[in-house]
């Protein structure tokens, strides 16, 4: 078989078989195909796109290509949950202890912050003491005695997805629909659950900036999740403003912990509970309006808040910094309030910027090796759909210095939209989608 071939039969617009997938992945790995090859086979379906088959066969594949974590050990039913990221979105520090606080495991590994987008891991490793980086014989552990853990990748998962990544991303071919499914389900499936539950995000601080993009993207992972028999359900969730009030790492966890306690904002709480009801659904819990108000009273009787905690120990870190967090982790040198210029409505917000503001207050990183100020951040006051009044406080950003709250400011208010006219209220919810169908849920 020759690459070559390969190439011209997707370039034709031809369905590749089995065998022509996976020479391609093995051989890729391993450096017998090399890069000008992959970036013509990935440049040939960024055009001609895949087949649900094909785009199955290229996720299982690149499993294939590493290691596949054990979960059996662990007793029960593992649920796991991914977000396709964005702006504020604390969600996995809320949902993962509500579900594990009603008996549901959660192995969850998560990744860093990079560009815009927050990590989880970042957002962990503000509480001092806490590790992310846990053997794979204590992850289990974890799991199976406290109920969750949310750690770093271990071993060699999926490093087919680790070279194409890097290709793709200097190819102009990372928004390829196949590709992005195939590059998120290989690592939810190596990663071991049993079930799956997907968080696309859409909106200005989201990859898939429209909803119908978002819906192709989840329906492609659905059936890749049910065609290699691991049960998916996506929820379509609104990225057109960042979730909650707080953008920064420790501040995040802080509003988490706060959620948790009942003192959330409403729009990070309601996300919460839809997510983790979903969960619960998946595990077999119930239907979905008993699994939502179970997970409701998870929050109101203060067990998903205990089970946080218990997680946070178990991984090293200091639990009752989380009492308190907003004292005891938001530690910043310079405070500044951002003041509204004039009176209207915040008529909408480019979530993007909002996140790049956060980057240049020290909060993410422009590049994988930068340092990150875990006190950095924006506290929102005000956001889309809210009436402003000249003069008053649109958010508080955290900084180590005044020349990062120069330019923080800066982009911060580049981002806000402030009008007149009042805006039309932005649902929470777009849609779900299972391997029945979609359901639209912001009609």
């Amino acid at each position: 078989m020759r690459m070559y071939d390969v190439i011209e039969t997707k370039r034709n617009g031809g369905e590749l078989s089995d065998e022509q997938i996976k020479f391609f992945v093995d051989g890729y790995v391993s450096g017998q195909i090399p890069d000008y090859q992959a970036s013509a086979l990935c440049m040939a379906i960024y055009f001609r796109g895949m087949s649900a088959r094909e785009t199955a066969t290229l996720t299982m594949d690149m499993v294939a290509s590493g290691d596949v974590v054990d979960l059996s050990p662990i007793p029960g039913i593992k649920v796991d949950k991914h977000s396709t990221g964005g702006v504020g979105d604390k969600t996995s520090l809320v949902v993962a202890p509500i579900v594990a606080s009603l008996g549901v495991k959660t192995a969850k590994m998560s990744g860093r912050g990079l560009g815009h987008t927050g990590g989880t891991l970042d957002k962990l490793e503000s509480i001092p003491g806490l590790s992310t980086s846990v053997e794979r014989d204590r992850f289990v552990r974890i799991v199976s005695e406290v109920g969750v853990a949310i750690i770093g990748q271990t071993g060699n998962l999926v490093p087919a997805d680790k070279k194409l990544y890097a290709l793709r991303d200097v190819t102009a071919t990372v928004d390829s629909l196949p590709l992005i499914a195939s590059s998120i389900m290989s690592k939810k499936i190596a990663a071991g659950s049993d079930k799956i539950l997907l968080d696309v995000k859409c909106g200005s601080g989201a990859f898939m900036k429209t909803v119908d993009d978002a819906i192709e993207l989840a329906r492609s992972m659905v059936e890749i999740g049910e065609h290699v028999g691991r049960t998916t359900v996506a929820m379509i969730t609104d990225m057109g403003r960042p979730l909650g009030n707080c953008i920064g790492n420790a501040l995040e966890v802080a509003e988490a912990a706060a959620t948790l306690q009942g003192r959330g904002p409403k729009d990070l709480t309601d996300i919460c509970v839809e997510l983790a009801g979903n969960m619960l659904f998946l595990a077999g819990k119930g239907q979905m309006d008993d699994c939502r108000h179970m997970a409701r009273e998870q929050i109101a009787n203060g067990a998903g808040f205990a089970k946080l905690k218990e997680m946070v120990a178990a991984q090293g870190g200091d639990a009752s910094l989380l009492d308190d967090a907003f004292d005891s982790l938001v530690q910043p040198r310079v405070a500044r309030e951002v003041r509204a210029q004039r009176s209207g409505w915040l008529y909408a917000m480019d979530t993007e910027r909002c996140g790049i503001a956060s980057v240049a207050l020290g909060a993410g990183r422009a590049r994988k090796e930068d340092a990150i100020d875990y006190s950095a951040g924006i506290v929102l006051a005000k956001k889309s759909g809210d009436a402003v009044a000249e003069g008053d406080l649109l958010a508080t950003l955290y900084a180590a210095d005044e020349a990062l709250c120069d330019e923080g400011e800066r982009i911060l208010l580049s981002a806000l939209d402030i009008r007149t006219e009042e805006p039309t209220a932005i649902p929470l919810f777009h849609a779900r989608v299972t391997r029945d169908g979609v359901e639209r849920l912001d009609a």
